[in-house]
């Protein structure tokens, strides 16, 4: 049996069109159903399992083998660094890693960060020249420039609608961030045939959005 985990929220909302459109089996309720483990006939006589997990938690299930293969943000394969293979960029679940904050405190040196990427906002910071205090926060990160708490946040931004009803701006984009396919290394040498497959129908997939956008 495949095992694929998919990151819940966008990122799993906007591969399920694509994976549809590559024509590999999916499971119908996969975005409706309160369930987090699903599985499918593919082809007839074997089975493809589904995990629906917290985007962060992804990468680990593939590293230690729950699972084979994985779709998740490029954001959180730069914070951890597991030991996975990337194999496609999916083009979908497109966001932006920015640090924004406060208009009128562009112009001053960042003293307190709120970010859930300590990794990468340290190594951002310190090519700047500075160091700050990371504040480590598990959501509602504009929150924390909002209330004085930081000067700075460093975060996703999709639109940029949050940061604007919240009185906040973008100062700088670090990183363009979409999903992207990673595997299992033990996986992609046992369960190749299979891997293939799903490889070859999502990048036609993408290659086909990329003509019709």
């Amino acid at each position: 049996m495949l095992t694929v985990a998919l990151a819940k929220g966008r990122t799993a909302e906007d591969l399920v069109p694509l994976w549809r459109e590559s024509l590999l089996p999916c499971p119908e309720d996969v975005l409706s159903s309160r369930a987090l483990v699903f599985e499918v006939d593919w082809p007839p006589g074997e089975r493809i399992r589904f995990l629906l997990a917290k985007p962060m938690d992804v990468p680990t299930y593939v590293f230690y083998g729950v699972a084979d293969l994985g779709v998740v943000g490029k954001d959180i394969l730069l914070e951890q660094e597991r030991a996975v293979y990337e194999l496609l960029n999916l083009e979908v679940a497109r966001c932006r890693l920015c640090v924004a904050g406060r208009p009128e405190l562009a112009a001053e040196t960042p003293q307190r960060v709120a970010t859930k990427y300590p990794r990468l906002a340290e190594s951002y910071f310190r090519r700047q020249g500075q160091v700050v205090d990371l504040v480590e926060l598990g959501g509602s990160i504009e929150l924390a420039a909002v209330i004085g708490l930081t000067d700075r946040i460093f975060d996703l931004v999709q639109t940029g609608a949050t940061l604007a009803a919240n009185g906040l701006t973008v100062f700088d984009e670090v990183e363009q961030i979409s999903a992207r396919l990673i595997v299992n290394r033990s996986s992609y040498r046992l369960k190749s045939t299979e891997i293939a497959t799903v490889v070859e129908g999502l990048t036609a997939a993408v290659r086909r959005r990329r003509v019709h956008a």
